[in-house]
């Protein structure tokens, strides 16, 4: 989640392409709450209309109170004064208001650097910090929930407390895949925004016979637009703190929520099988990931029936994407067949080529090399961040 200071109902809308999940505040005494009460935040956008000597008095109260925080201002013109007042008091980069690559890339270099700072910040030592895995792809029936519902029972198998979070809000099956009856979903945790803890997650989970935890969508799809991005957010920071991996399933587009979750997230596996529009769409999502500035060593390449017969094989996808493909999973019609019993194959059918494949791709980039239950892993892609440190604005009528 990024905080916005800008008094235009739009702007959340034109720059959260950019940052990822926005929310927009109108004025500086409100920021300064918004900042006492999310004491995890790293990053702040100040508007281009924002007044600049409000904006820099705002940029010098964040740097003393909370070096780790990073603040970015848009301007609508950018000159020599300009530029060094606001680098004199704090902030960190100023870009052009219509410049959203170079917002994007602003935003991660401040990520990153904020990351560095926050990591030496006294967050007590051996706290414990879930590895966040997002399931995505921009294309539908690629086994997205499959994915999701297998490796999250697998990683619960081996005693690591698992959650998985069904993102696809309007039509998600994570429940259904595994036959679980939920009494609650992820709509409950909206009317507890802003005081998510672990007691609210346990008042909405479902849990299941490999001892993974779930979270469904709601049972209905016009609920959908009623859980905002920003629940989604701290639903995910909190439950990094009570699990050791947190898998979300997503639908196949870039909604807030698959936003909020691609902030979070230490891996994103991606998706495709072997047709045109699968490939055409993942191309574009790596593109998109590049415009909003994640990581490229937090990518994973999975191809999903990459044995199928259909005029177009594994290298073609290399050659179109420009990318590696990390692990392959082969077709099989048991994937299906398990999938109508409720029953996950990398559980029902452990020696089954499809097991052993999602097997691989959890031990191998998943499992956390310190993880007493997980053996000896090589070097995964996407290390799980740093816990940022806590901090408050002394001045900001913290809770």
């Amino acid at each position: 989640m990024t905080l916005l200071w800008d008094a235009d109902p739009s702007a959340s809308e034109r720059y959260d392409f950019a940052v990822g999940s926005i929310v927009r505040i109108d004025n500086q005494a409100a920021m300064v709450r918004a900042l006492g009460e999310n004491p995890t935040e790293l990053l702040v956008l100040i508007g281009p209309d924002v007044d600049m000597d409000a904006a820099c008095t705002f940029s010098e109260l964040c740097r003393v109170e909370r070096p780790e925080l990073g603040v970015l201002l848009l301007r609508r013109r950018i000159d020599v004064a300009v530029l060094g007042q606001a680098l004199r008091a704090g902030v960190r980069e100023v870009i052009t208001a219509d410049d959203v690559t170079g917002l994007a890339d602003a935003a991660r270099r401040s990520r990153e650097l904020s990351t560095r700072v926050s990591g030496h910040s006294g967050e007590t030592v051996g706290a414990k910090t879930a590895r966040v895995v997002t399931v995505f792809s921009a294309k539908g029936g690629v086994g997205k929930t499959t994915f999701a519902t297998n490796l999250s029972a697998y990683l619960a198998a081996t005693g690591s407390r698992v959650l998985l979070i069904d993102l696809d809000l309007a039509f998600g099956d994570v429940g259904i895949s595994l036959q679980m009856l939920p009494q609650n979903s992820i709509i409950d945790l909206v009317g507890m925004a802003g005081n998510i803890d672990e007691q609210a997650i346990n008042a909405v989970v479902t849990k299941h016979d490999s001892g993974l935890e779930a979270i469904s969508a709601p049972a209905e799809p016009s609920d959908a637009d009623r859980v905002p991005g920003t629940t989604v957010a701290e639903l995910i920071r909190v439950a990094k703190r009570h699990y050791d991996y947190v898998i979300l399933d997503t639908p196949p587009a870039f909604t807030s929520h698959v936003l909020a979750a691609f902030d979070d997230s230490d891996l994103l596996i991606l998706i495709a099988t072997l047709d045109i529009p699968a490939v055409k769409n993942l191309r574009l999502t790596l593109d998109t990931l590049d415009l909003l500035g994640n990581r490229k060593d937090s990518r994973l390449v999975v191809l999903n029936r990459s044995d199928a017969k259909v005029g177009l094989r594994p290298e073609d996808v290399v050659a179109a994407i420009k990318q590696d493909i990390a692990v392959m999973v082969p077709n099989s019609t048991a994937v299906p067949a398990s999938v109508n019993r409720g029953v996950p194959i990398i559980l029902d059918e452990p020696k089954h080529a499809v097991s052993l494949a999602l097997r691989d791709l959890a031990d191998r980039f998943i499992r956390l090399p310190d993880n007493p239950t997980g053996g000896t892993q090589a070097q995964a892609p996407g290390q799980p961040a740093t816990k940022p440190g806590r901090w408050s604005l002394s001045r900001g009528g913290n809770r």
